[in-house]
């Protein structure tokens, strides 16, 4: 075993031991409730599970740090359809998905064997899950785990929905719902092997008309462009139907048919053709009475709506580029009979203006995007560039009939009402991206008379959402927006399914809770669960009049005790344990899960909970991706937890995730990087210990000063940025910032001998404890303190250790030694002497006048040289002074504003005795001799005349 894992091992055990991370209501304690999504468990937990909830643990460990009693309970999702989906590949023998179980997720062989049993290879995953999240250094109460099949979390559940249907949040009707024509059920987000996030669309289809008694219904999402139709697209090469839908003839792509079959229409096909048979004839546009030809349009897609398109080439990019395809290449006509004379004289009709846009917006953007032709996949990209445009800031022209003038967005409303009245309008589903179930069937749009659905369009829920959303702390505050956004364009969500696991729908036999809807508000239950394990309470004693007590105060606690037979002493637990942490106060989650978990957490929160009990702050960070690609087993670019932690150590795979990102930004492990966090961490533990062994001596020295002030603004920043979530920011200062401070402290004084230096490093380590706790507790462990590290005091900021001018001091020795090395890379030269030149009091008085009026935004040059002439110190040195500002304002200009302000406070800094102090440091550096004066010395050595160029904090330097 290395030494990495046993150091891993050792305190992993001392913390189980002395149970550290067992959280009990304390009512001397602030409370801190931090959860993370529950990780499905057909499979392993990655680095993408680890990302997340490495970001959870650091900021858990920090405020246990601060003194808060903190709970981070972890449990396990089983239900649905993905284990289903996963073992019955294994059971059809699926060679390609064995060798991926084998390979990447490491399942031995005795093992793979059972996952036909999908419970067991459910089980297999969690036992491997709780190792490695133990073995990583989360920093868990695991007396609180549970899975999603247990019966007494179904027991909650059902009590759950029962509330949820008698506030009519739960409904039955008639909705479109993404379906499995295998499995016969809607298929939830987390039920899909592809398309998480994909939800039905509706179409518009206009239907023109072939000839008197046939349709074309073409499918739009904007229907308001029929003024602007030149022609129709037909794939010739695909397979369309002649069909009696619900009564009327027409004419879809074979796909559309057996699409509409699910959607509630009656459907008889009478014939089946390829497309070419339509093109070369005329169709009727239903309002204008216009003719126009059928094309061929190789783009079309005869899997996507009816397969039918209708072109409006001023307005649609791929119109546009598809008539000018054929325009160019008449050849290509031959074949279908077409006139290639009449397809020349097509021209498109504008019909919408836009502000910056000209009289044929597709045109323009086409040729603006360099766009080639109809297979260019820049083309998807104009096509919703424009559509977005036109939407939000397009009027229909004069040729729009009784549209004309209103706004794109007031009349396409109005005019689609309008268009179903008079006949010329339907409509059909269909899913804007392909889908795919866990059981590997392609899904399709199905319309539901029967179903369970939430009604997350109801507007009361809305409001009440959007009000949780406004109480919330949300991380970064950018994601506000989206979750607002989420909640506006919700609708009824189908919240049960027919196969997979879960819990059965109380009313509804046959149904069982969908995967997405049990795993809402399941963050209350791990306040409880504790009880009910300890106490082997069992799932028929989980009444509705229990949780109906523990979760709302309802009924008498002696009387529920005898019917239910849990003793009252523990209904009083459970009752006050819930009553102490809840509300949460913290969850984190990849941004995949804004458009439906999270925000379902927030309707149902809303719905079931007072306002005192609804979430405290949500945290969204971006997707991890593998070398720059997005994460996935198929394609050899997946690594687990395990497979981390195996080769890069616990903390070296954390912080090297933590390193990645921040926000939304989709961080990207790279091997390389892990193994260098992994050389950076033990290059710590060595250089700390090193200090541990000769730091003895005592000193107030102006280096001293320094460390200690730098040392209360990292402690500063490090915390302000672990309370806002920002741990990449606290995790580069609280490992590189501070460790740099403390080498150049050594570098400075020669030596490692201090007592501060000791005194330091245990601040340091405190600071990084959350990010690496392995390599801090074992630091700790040699500093002579006693105790974990990972319950010790957090750093405070010692207000009376700041010493601003410490501070500068040393940030302008930094600033000269940069200066002076670019000189000698710039000229080559190898220095005997270095001549420092410091700039004089007067200018001084410049500098600090307009650093002044800078930073409170007042920089007017002419009233400030007024300033000048009329000061009688200044007025002797006029000639100079008009040429000096603007080379000290671009000076200046270049330093942090935190600098600035403290310049401010600070006033006129000594330099000539700053560098006097220093002369041997720096001759040391630069190998050479080195002399310093004011540049107005008159007896300083100055043979190029370089002193007249000093400026405060940007002294004059000559190299011989």
């Amino acid at each position: 075993m290395s030494q990495t894992k046993q150091i891993e091992e050792k305190w992993r055990l001392k913390w189980e031991e002395a149970r550290i991370f067992e959280a009990n209501p304390d009512n001397a304690k602030t409370k801190l409730m931090v959860t993370f999504p529950y990780p499905y468990m057909n499979g392993p937990l990655h680095v993408g599970h680890t990302f997340t909830a490495t970001r959870v643990d650091a900021y858990a460990r920090f405020k246990r740090m601060q003194g808060f009693n903190v709970l981070w309970p972890w449990a396990w999702h089983w239900t649905g359809q993905p284990l289903l989906g996963a073992s019955g590949r294994v059971a059809k023998g699926d060679e390609a998905f064995i060798r991926v179980l084998r390979d990447v997720d490491g399942v031995p062989e005795k093992d793979l064997k059972r996952f036909i049993d999908p419970l067991y290879m459910a089980q297999y995953y969690t036992n491997e899950g709780r190792k490695i999240a133990k073995r990583i250094g989360f920093s868990i109460d695991w007396r609180r785990e549970f899975t999603t099949v247990m019966p007494t979390y179904q027991r909650f559940i059902e009590w759950q929905y029962e509330n949820l249907r008698e506030k009519g949040y739960v409904t039955r009707g008639t909705h479109p719902v993404v379906w499995c024509p295998k499995d016969k059920s809607p298929t939830g987000d987390h039920d899909r092997q592809v398309g998480e996030g994909v939800t039905p669309e509706e179409y518009i289809l206009i239907k023109y008309k072939l000839d008197d008694e046939t349709f074309l219904p073409a499918a739009t999402f904007r229907p308001e462009t029929i003024y602007g139709v030149t022609n129709m697209w037909i794939n010739p090469d695909a397979e369309y139907v002649e069909a009696i839908v619900n009564g009327e003839k027409w004419i879809v792509s074979k796909e559309a048919a057996e699409k509409l079959k699910e959607q509630e229409r009656e459907v008889e096909v009478k014939k089946i053709f390829k497309g070419r048979e339509l093109v070369g004839k005329t169709f009727t546009n239903p309002v204008t009475k216009e003719k126009f030809p059928i094309l061929p349009g190789w783009f079309v897609d005869s899997k996507t709506a009816t397969g039918v398109v209708y072109s409006v080439p001023a307005h649609a990019p791929y119109d546009w580029l598809a008539l000018k395809d054929l325009q160019e290449k008449p050849e290509s006509l031959c074949e279908f009979g077409v006139d290639a004379e009449t397809v020349k004289e097509i021209k498109p009709i504008s019909i919408i203006e836009v502000e910056g846009c000209g009289q044929f917006p597709a045109v323009d953007i086409v040729r603006e995007m360099g766009i080639r032709d109809q297979y260019d996949p820049k083309a998807d990209e104009a096509t919703k560039a424009l559509y977005k445009k036109e939407f939000h800031g397009g009027i229909l022209k004069d040729n729009c009939g009784p549209y004309a003038k209103k706004t794109v967005r007031e009349a396409k409303d109005i005019l689609i009402t309008d268009f179903r009245q008079q006949g010329y309008a339907d409509s059909m589903y269909d899913l804007p991206e392909a889908v795919v179930c866990r059981c590997m069937t392609p899904c399709i749009v199905k319309v539901l008379s029967d179903q369970w659905f939430l009604n997350y369009n109801d507007s009361e829920w809305k409001s009440k959402a959007k009000q949780v959303v406004t109480g919330m702390q949300i991380y970064p505050e950018t994601a506000r927006q989206w979750f607002i956004t989420v909640i506006d364009w919700l609708k009824e969500w189908a919240c049960a399914r027919t196969t997979g696991f879960g819990t059965p729908l109380p009313w509804g036999k046959g149904w069982i809770v969908e995967t997405l809807s049990d795993s809402t508000i399941y963050m209350s239950f791990y306040t409880i669960n504790k009880h009910i394990r300890e106490r082997e309470v069992k799932p028929e004693a989980l009444t509705r009049s229990v949780f109906d007590y523990i979760f709302y105060g309802r009924g008498d606690c002696a009387e529920i005790s005898n019917t239910s037979g849990i003793p009252a002493e523990t209904l009083r637990s459970m009752r006050n344990e819930f009553l102490y942490w809840y509300p949460f106060d913290l969850r984190v989650s990849a941004k995949e899960l804004v458009p439906n978990h999270l925000t379902f957490c927030i309707f149902h929160h809303a719905a079931l909970f007072p306002s005192k009990h609804w979430p405290r702050a949500m945290g969204v960070n971006g997707m991890l991706m593998i070398e720059g690609k997005q994460m996935h087993k198929s394609k050899g670019n997946f690594i687990t937890m395990k497979g981390a932690v195996d080769r890069y150590g616990a903390d070296a795979t954390r912080c090297a995730l933590l390193l990645g990102a921040e926000g939304m930004d989709d961080p990207d492990w790279r091997g390389e990087n892990a193994s260098d966090v992994q050389s950076k961490l033990q290059g710590v533990s060595k250089f700390c210990q090193e200090i541990i062994v000769t730091s003895k001596n005592t000193g107030e020295e102006h280096l001293e000063r320094w460390l200690l002030s730098k040392l209360q603004q990292r402690i500063t920043l490090v915390t302000s940025s672990l309370d806002e979530m920002k741990t990449r920011t606290a995790l580069q200062v609280a490992l590189f910032e501070i460790w740099n401070d403390l080498r150049w402290y050594i570098q400075r004084k020669s030596k490692a001998d201090s007592q501060t230096l000791l005194e330091a490093v245990k601040i340091w380590i405190r600071l990084l404890a959350p990010f690496a706790p392995y390599t801090c507790e074992e630091i700790w462990s040699k500093t002579g303190e006693t105790g974990f590290i990972s319950i010790s005091e957090w750093p405070k900021v010692n207000t009376k250790l700041l010493d601003l001018t410490s501070e500068e001091k040393e940030n302008f020795i930094i600033d000269l030694i940069g200066d002076t090395l670019n000189i000698l890379k710039a000229t080559k030269i190898a220095p005997k002497r270095v001549c420092i030149y410091t700039a004089t009091v007067w200018k001084w008085q410049i500098y600090l006048k307009l650093l002044e009026r800078s930073s409170a935004g007042e920089l007017k040059i002419g009233e400030v040289l007024r300033d000048f002439a009329a000061d009688a110190t200044l007025k002797p040195h006029m000639k100079e002074v008009s040429s000096l500002v603007p080379r000290v304002i671009k000076a200046f200009t270049k330093l942090p504003t935190e600098r600035k302000t403290n310049l401010l406070k600070i006033g006129v800094l000594d330099e000539l005795k700053i560098v006097e102090d220093a002369l041997g440091f720096l001759s040391g550096r630069f190998n050479a001799e080195v002399k310093v004066f004011t540049e107005d010395d008159i007896t300083r050595y100055d043979p190029k005349g370089r002193a007249g160029m000093a400026l405060p904090e940007q002294p004059a330097i000559f190299i011989e």
